[in-house]
């Protein structure tokens, strides 16, 4: 993190980890082969984030290091909910608990969405 990621007292502010969490959540996706870009290009599908949310445990500071886990939380049909946790690496300490529900929705011509369940092939890899 850098100086401008910080509140006047040395804390990182809260927005932060909102762009951290999505990015955790781009970097789960690709490490299952479902790149987001991909999956629109070739299958004209999105996971559209429709909720999120943290709980803060510990402030994080100026010169931590953190650490994002990032695990599938709950599938349904249509709708999957990952589980963020940022931890603190010397200590291991958690510092921020984070959720994101994203569904899974078809672009259709015009730029209409519709929500979809969940391609058997995705879910597989999620699963």
């Amino acid at each position: 993190m850098t100086w401008g990621d910080l509140d006047p007292m040395g804390i990182v502010f809260y927005p932060r980890f909102y762009e951290w969490i999505d990015e955790a959540a781009h970097l789960f996706f690709d490490r299952l082969n479902l790149n987001l870009n991909n999956l629109f290009k070739e299958k004209k599908l999105i996971f559209m984030l429709v909720e999120t949310g943290a709980r803060y445990i510990k402030p994080v500071r100026y010169h931590d290091e953190v650490e994002i886990v990032t695990y599938v939380k709950e599938i349904q049909s249509k709708v999957i909910t990952l589980h963020h946790e940022i931890i603190n690496t010397k200590d291991q300490s958690r510092l921020v608990e984070g959720y994101e529900k994203r569904v899974c929705v078809q672009v259709m011509p015009e730029q209409r969405l519709k929500a979809i369940p969940i391609p058997a092939d995705i879910r597989k890899k999620l699963s």
